[in-house]
């Protein structure tokens, strides 16, 4: 069972649906300390004050706004406490819209929602199926860590999701990184669609993460006294220069064809075992193919068979 990190209530209109937050996903990356090469202690960051050079503990250190280049103004928990934030304690839905219309670039963290309590179980469900029914999200106003913020409500295997999202002046404009209008060959971009079609799937659950399992590996190695595993070899790197889009386009399409057991590669004919052959035995492999097309003759005169056509 995943720890609570937060817990409250869903205020949808009058109805109060109390809640338990847990993350939704895991962090499997693999951390490094800081360490002394030549002894492997720790290296550790100490929080040293600029003004007197001291080193400060936690209970030393508070929140601070530089107003200006020499003028800062503290500011208590206390105070940050205190502010007026209605949605302190409460995850509040605000409207309704179709996911479609999210931007996926606005949508950050994400965390299940449990309800807290045999109370809570029928309204959860309430509000669960009231969006499955009408294909929705909901929009919702919460608090954490002493600041406001933006969320959507959505469905994940019968459970409640909230997503932490942007507020609308925090996106920046992509405009200024766009490139300049070009001229695309209508064939160009069908074969840009075939390759999207031939790469499109339904189940991207197979996908690992190769660098974490060649790290694990390399530090088992040397965990082990083993020399670490050879090197892969790395493909082709980006082409220089102008590359010929179209080409680059029907390889891809065929790659991708080829690695879904698809195209004329990826069938597997039975080959039969090589003989070898000597300089010697070349005029008896002539004098028997002679023999063989000439019994092939005669049995399709007798059967009255056609000439059998040659592949």
């Amino acid at each position: 069972m995943p720890s609570t990190i937060w817990s409250g209530a869903i205020s949808f209109g009058l109805v109060t649906i109390p809640i338990r937050a847990s993350s939704a996903t895991e962090d499997h990356s693999i951390r490094f300390h800081q360490v002394h090469l030549e002894d492997m202690g720790r290296v550790r960051t100490r929080k040293v004050c600029e003004i007197d050079g001291e080193v400060l503990g936690k209970e030393e250190i508070g929140k601070g706004y530089e107003l200006a280049k020499d003028q800062v103004i503290p500011v208590t928990d206390e105070e940050l406490g205190q502010m007026p934030l209605p949605t302190a304690k409460a995850i509040e839905i605000v409207a309704f819209v179709d996911r479609e219309s999210i931007d996926p670039v606005r949508i950050a963290d994400s965390y299940y929602l449990s309800a807290d309590g045999a109370v809570a179980a029928k309204p959860y469900v309430l509000l669960r199926r009231a969006l499955e029914r009408n294909s929705k999200v909901a929009i919702a106003k919460f608090a954490w860590h002493n600041r406001e913020r933006l969320g959507l409500l959505s469905i994940r295997d019968d459970a409640l999701v909230l997503h932490s999202m942007k507020w609308p002046d925090e996106l920046r404009s992509p405009v200024e990184l766009t490139p300049k209008p070009v001229d695309l060959d209508e064939d160009e971009l069908a074969e840009a669609m075939k390759l999207i079609d031939s790469m499109t799937t339904d189940d991207i659950s197979s996908y690992r993460d190769h660098y974490r399992e060649a790290l694990e590996e390399l530090i088992s190695a040397k965990a082990e006294g083993k020399a670490p595993p050879e090197p892969v070899e790395e493909g082709e790197g980006a082409p220089g220069g102008v590359i010929d889009l179209m080409a680059a386009l029907n390889a891809s399409v065929k790659k991708a064809k080829e690695s879904r057991g698809e195209g004329e590669h990826a069938t597997i004919h039975e080959m039969k075992p090589r003989k070898e052959a000597t300089a010697k035995k070349a005029p008896a492999k002539k004098t028997a193919a002679k023999k063989t097309s000439s019994t092939n003759k005669t049995a399709a005169k007798k059967t009255g068979a056609q000439k059998p056509k040659s592949a």
